[in-house]
This record gives C-alpha cells, sequence and structure tokens, in this order.
C-alpha cells in the first residue's frame, strides 16, 4: 500500500480482494488504482480468469464509488457491471485503474481498464452503482 491511501481504504477489510491478492495503491472518486498477482487467479488453461479480473475491476470501481459517496452519507450498492476482455496474461502482476464516466447524485458509472504489466490493456470493465443512503462499517 502507498501514501494514496486515505485512512478508511487502509482499515477497509474484504474477504475476496484478499483472498485474489489485491493491492490498493490510491484510492479517490477521480481514480482508484490496484494490482493483483496473476498467480492463484488462473483458470484452467493457465491464464488470468476472467471472474478474478471481473472481481478486481468491480472492487475497484465499488471503492471509488464509496469514496464518492462517504461524504454525502451514501453507500454504493452495485446495479450493473460487463466486461470485455481484449487480451490474457499468464504471469505477472495485472494494474486495474477505476476512473469516472458518470458521477450523480444517486448514481455513478466508473470504468475500470486492466492492463498487464507492461501496458497492454487486457479488459475494459463498467460498473454502475446506486448510491443509497447509509454507512459502511469502515
Amino acid at each position: 500500500m502507498t501514501n494514496d491511501l486515505p485512512d478508511w481504504a487502509v482499515a477497509m477489510d474484504s474477504a475476496l480482494e484478499a483472498r485474489l491478492g489485491v493491492v490498493l495503491e490510491k484510492v479517490s472518486p477521480d481514480e482508484t488504482r490496484g494490482r493483483m498477482p496473476v498467480e492463484g487467479n488462473t483458470q484452467i488453461a493457465g491464464i488470468l480468469h476472467g471472474g478474478a479480473t471481473c472481481a478486481l475491476a468491480e472492487g475497484l470501481g465499488s471503492i471509488a464509488a464509496y469514496a464518492y459517496g462517504r461524504e454525502r452519507g451514501l453507500v454504493p450498492v452495485g446495479v450493473d457491471i460487463n466486461a470485455t476482455h481484449h487480451r490474457s496474461a499468464s504471469k505477472g502482476w495485472v494494474v486495474g485503474v477505476a476512473r469516472p464516466l458518470y458521477l450523480g447524485s444517486r448514481t455513478v458509472t466508473y470504468e475500470i481498464v486492466v492492463s498487464d504489466e507492461v501496458g497492454h490493456r487486457l479488459t475494459t470493465a463498467r460498473i454502475t452503482c446506486q448510491l443509497r443512503p447509509g454507512a459502511l462499517d469502515v
């Protein structure tokens, strides 16, 4: 983890992200970035599992949406995710970067680009979250 994480993000505990080996590097409503090892997240052919990639993308987008909504007392609830896998990876780490496409009062949409270590785009994902009143226990 780096200094680009707010205290609440450092304190977050997500069992799925931990199981995938996700490391958060930056958290803000405008850009949330993290990385994940390919090893341990592969499918039967030995390449990065599309489901693991989608979990990375949804996690990063949801964290960015939480960073956006938390100041307003709003919590994101995912309502849509889609992903296009352009190419694969069989080793090393992948990096995901979530950036907003739309930041509204009750709905947000983030695009998440997942790339390999040399910058080749592997996946383009998009999530939409509804923002609801409430607070997370973070």
